[in-house]
């Protein structure tokens, strides 16, 4: 059964929801970067039911919120049918993605981006097929295995090394790197016990030298013209460790492998459909561009759109998704340095006021802090440190400079 967190009087048995005035935005998942994009609607005048299976950060800002299995169809299907909502919006890897299906069939309720795409970003085998067989993208090589033995025959005929990820769940989870044979069955038991779905079959993917690894932030918008796809100026990423991401917007690119990564962008974005914000994960070496990967909704490297953007990630989602106007004007060069943490990261370990002072004593800086203890699984965001400048170059300096100086907190 699902569990509220809200007033007494919505836990009344079968008791129905006064219509909004405004659009109702159920979000489905409430993480960190859920609770950026409830405000972003708030401020539009949504009001926000946030879902997920704890208490999450969102759940402090939105207008109601409840704690129940997203993965559990007959909860999910309980809790729309409490909240009535016009956008159901997912925002989690872990969703029953079959009880949306029911959902959207009676036309009553958008869920966004679609049914079909909430599925597909949770299936990285039939993601990867669209791309490559459907739509003739251009992929690393790749392999599917349904056993360990079967993950060895692809190691023998492929050679090492093999990036290997399990084909349900979200992004990093039970992902690791297969250097020799003996990698091969811990590669396969990490993978196949990731998350919170049953796994029997990994995506085993080669290693190519690229120069650049990018998200393509694509928009996909409705008009009385019909859909329409912005982009935003091509974000380069790259990840230090486990424990944190850089990011920057923008990335030079060639004018070829520029018009390359849109065209992936809209082929893809087109065929998953819907309205919002797409990452789009591709691969660059010189003018070569391959796809790597899609997500549904905002996503870590785009927070540096939070400072080099008119227009934030979350912004430009929550617009999106009620059918308003959108822009993907980008006003500074800006750079970003995301923190992760273990499960039982969150207590700060040194005097906040003096470390915030050190890291905001940098140029063009800005901090947000995360890492709130909960229920969340590790890696979890603890912050980001952001900075814009003249160029990419002293941007990506000082950003580093903050995020050195805001480690200390933890």
């Amino acid at each position: 059964m699902s569990e509220s967190i809200e007033d007494a009087q919505t836990d009344e048995p079968g008791a129905d929801r006064p219509t909004d005035p405004a659009a109702t935005v159920l979000l489905l998942g409430s993480g960190e970067l859920s609770r950026e994009l409830a405000l972003a609607f708030q401020r539009l005048g949504g009001v926000v039911v946030a879902a997920d299976r704890y208490y999450a950060p969102a759940h402090g800002v939105a207008d109601r919120s409840a704690v129940i299995k997203m993965n559990d169809a007959e909860e999910l299907a309980a809790l729309i049918e409490r909240e009535k909502p016009r956008y159901v919006v997912a925002e989690s890897g872990v969703i029953a993605a079959d009880a949306l299906v029911a959902v959207a069939e009676r036309g009553d309720i958008e869920v966004l981006p679609t049914p079909r795409g909430i599925r597909l970003s949770q299936d990285r085998e039939g993601l990867r097929r669209l791309a490559s067989d459907e739509l003739g993208l251009p992929t690393v090589p790749f392999w599917f295995a349904g056993s360990v033995e079967e993950l060895t025959a692809v190691a023998e005929h492929a050679g090492f090394p093999l990036v290997v990820k399990p084909v349900v769940g979200a992004q990093r989870d039970g992902e690791s790197v297969m250097l020799r044979s003996d990698d091969v069955e811990p590669a396969w038991q990490r993978a196949t016990t990731a998350g919170h779905f049953v796994q029997n079959r990994v995506l085993a993917e080669s290693v190519v030298e690229v120069e650049h690894e990018i998200t393509m932030l694509t928009v996909r918008t409705a008009g009385p013209s019909g859909p329409g796809v912005q982009f935003c100026e091509p974000i380069g990423h790259r990840q230090v460790g486990t424990d944190v991401l850089e990011a920057w917007q923008p990335q030079a690119l060639s004018p070829a492998a520029l018009d390359a990564a849109k065209s992936i962008s809209a082929r893809i974005v087109n065929a998953v459909g819907g309205r919002g914000v797409f990452g789009v994960e591709l691969l660059v070496q010189g003018d070569d561009v391959y796809f790597s990967d899609v997500r549904i909704r905002p996503h870590d490297s785009g927070l540096v759109t939070l400072r080099s953007q008119r227009l934030s990630e979350f912004e430009l989602h929550a617009r999106a998704i009620l059918g308003l106007a959108v822009d993907t004007i980008m006003i500074s060069p800006a750079a970003a340095e995301v923190s992760y943490g273990g499960a039982d990261a969150g207590e700060l370990s040194a005097d906040i006021s003096t470390v915030l002072s050190e890291a905001l004593a940098t140029s063009e800086s800005d901090v947000r802090l995360f890492g709130r203890q909960g229920e969340s699984e590790a890696p979890r965001r603890l912050g980001v440190a952001l900075a814009t400048a003249p160029d990419v170059i002293i941007a990506r300096d000082r950003a580093r400079r903050v995020g050195s100086a805001l480690r200390k907190l933890w």
